[in-house]
């Protein structure tokens, strides 16, 4: 029997052997089931994945058009209140103009109004000036400039060039741009 042994005891190794690595081909099968996810599971994370992107999605739409409308708000206000700080400054011109109107009822000379007035003149061109970067141009003598005068007549004289014989209405820039061409007459070479 002990021929007859040997093989049971060899085979029980074997068996042994076997039964060992059974459990960790299942724990095998196991890891790999676990490290693939099914058909049906691929398919409801994907499902997941996209509902989670629609959301995020409609999330920065509704930001960005909550923002253009802020901007759109901010843009309107800015020009409704753009001129306040300009219309500030001239109530100023404005009061002096109204105590320039009132002596005038009252006044004897009419020297005193003109230099109220002249006053009030000044005063507001400084502001405008200083403060906002107005200025005023176009004087008799100066070289016609087609780009900021604009030429009501011409007439001929004895000069080299073109240059304003006289200025009917003031030309006025706003700093390098101009908001009003001069209106003048030009005093053109003799041909």
């Amino acid at each position: 029997m002990k021929e007859n042994e040997k093989p049971e005891v060899e085979r029980t190794e074997a068996e042994k052997e076997a039964a060992a690595s059974e459990p960790q081909a299942a724990e095998a099968d196991k890891a790999e089931e676990k490290k693939e996810p099914s058909a049906e599971e691929k398919v409801a994370a994907l499902e997941a994945e996209i509902a989670e992107l629609k959301q995020e999605q409609l999330y920065k739409a509704a930001e960005n058009d909550n923002w253009r409308k802020r901007m759109m708000q901010q843009k309107d206000e800015a020009i409704a209140y753009a001129n306040s700080s300009l219309l500030g400054d001239l109530l100023d011109s404005l009061d002096n103009l109204d105590r320039t109107v009132e002596s005038a009822s009252t006044a004897k000379e009419p020297k005193a109004i003109a230099d109220g007035v002249a006053m009030v003149s000044k005063s507001l061109v400084g502001m405008l000036e200083n403060k906002y970067g107005l200025v005023a141009y176009g004087a008799v003598g100066d070289v016609f400039d087609p780009d900021i005068h604009e030429a009501i007549g011409m007439q001929e004289g004895d000069v080299e060039q073109e240059t304003l014989a006289a200025v009917y209405l003031k030309g006025y820039k706003l700093r390098d741009r101009v908001i009003r061409h001069a209106k003048v007459m030009v005093m053109k070479p003799k041909a």
